[in-house]
């Protein structure tokens, strides 16, 4: 099946998947890790994008992020990825390419998708067994979120401001949130759709951005069409 074009909307947040080549490391320690937010910190403020939320698992990573015009995202991530390539290869004394291929994105609709996107990213160090707590997920966005420090990478999304006025009460309501989880049918759901490109998002949303792009923003239906009978 051959593979649908990247879609990328100008002004809407993206959930952004990026995978070591035949799922190798990407990251072998922290110096790594801080090399690449330091890359990642660089390359928005050149595309004039903001980052939302991340994770850096040891062979993959998930990002949360805004582009200003719909080729500010693949600047951005060509950039980050060439940078923190090469300094990744020079630090480690190994040739070739460390990335499999493009990076997969897809649009995530602002209010309560974007922010179950957030959780999804915050939650992963947790849900695959790499921290005990949110608050030990030294490698995300979650500590930022949950108030234990200030990440200058981040820029709070609409969606996470609107958890309450106060930041006790944002960071207080996040907590809760990340602690009742998602579920696995939604996890899931939003894993395939940033390795398949399906947007996030209510009928509305799907709707207005099927009338800016020709490709499919949802599987279709499996099985033969609905036979129509004539009378």
């Amino acid at each position: 099946m051959a593979r649908l074009p990247r879609l990328a909307v100008a002004g809407q947040a993206h959930l952004v998947t990026l995978a070591g080549h035949s799922g190798q490391p990407v990251f072998s320690d922290d110096i790594d890790r801080q090399a690449f937010r330091d890359a990642l910190r660089e390359a928005a403020l050149q595309q004039g994008c903001a980052v939302h939320a991340y994770v850096l698992a040891d062979d993959h990573v998930h990002l949360l992020v805004t582009p200003p015009t719909a080729p500010a995202l693949g600047a951005l991530m060509q950039g980050l990825g060439r940078r923190y390539g090469a300094g990744f290869n020079r630090r480690h004394g190994r040739s070739g390419g460390l990335w499999a291929g493009r990076f997969r994105a897809t649009v995530v609709q602002a209010g309560p998708p974007l922010l179950e996107t957030l959780l999804f990213i915050d939650d992963h160090a947790v849900r695959t067994g790499a921290a005990a707590t949110a608050d030990a997920a030294r490698h995300s966005s979650a500590p930022h979120h949950l108030g234990l420090l200030r990440d200058p990478l981040l820029t709070a999304a609409t969606a996470y401001w609107q958890l309450g006025n106060t930041p006790f009460e944002r960071e207080a309501a996040y907590r809760r949130l990340l602690a009742d989880g998602l579920g696995a049918s939604r996890v899931k759901a939003l894993a395939e759709a940033s390795r398949k490109g399906w947007a996030v998002g209510d009928a509305d949303f799907l709707a207005a951005l099927a009338a800016q792009s020709a490709r499919p923003l949802q599987p279709r239906p499996r099985g033969r069409p609905a036979r129509v009978l004539h009378r």
